[in-house]
């Protein structure tokens, strides 16, 4: 089984609790366990974080470099302030799917802009926490791909 990562930004921790009227009322554990049955039946396994802390989610990119086969990230605010994570983010060489639980583009126009986009093959917003396994599903598509040359 090949091994995907699920990383969660800041303040994903609340999930389910934090402003449920925009980000739902599943919790992060909720996410997770749909995400592990999901990953199973199309034959990968997860490892899935959180944290708060960005120095974090980089080391754990740094990590998916040696043990993983794709990233689907939720990188939260992280996603329109990190050069870093993007930097990070630009030294793994498999798929990445950068997912957002809300709409992004109906928010403040500051949540508009993201960094990981540009280094992204999909993204996902405004599909609640089911972008997350969309995510996953198009991780694993993207691995059966032929590679290109």
């Amino acid at each position: 089984m090949s091994l995907i990562y699920v990383l969660n930004g800041p303040n994903l921790n609340l999930l389910g609790k934090r402003q449920p009227h925009i980000y739902g009322h599943e919790t992060l554990a909720d996410v997770e366990a749909d995400c592990r049955k999901l990953a199973s039946e199309l034959g990968h396994e997860i490892r899935f974080l959180q944290s708060n802390r960005e120095y974090e989610i980089i080391d754990w990119i740094h990590e998916a470099r040696e043990d993983g086969v794709g990233i689907v990230i939720n990188p939260a605010a992280f996603t329109h302030t990190s050069l870093a994570i993007l930097d990070a983010l630009n030294t793994f060489e498999g798929p990445i799917i950068e997912i957002h639980i809300s709409n992004v583009h109906k928010r403040e126009s500051f949540r508009h802009h993201s960094f990981v986009s540009h280094r992204a093959d999909g993204v996902i917003a405004g599909l609640g926490t089911e972008g997350y396994q969309l995510g996953i599903r198009r991780i694993a598509t993207l691995l059966k791909a032929p590679k290109k040359d």
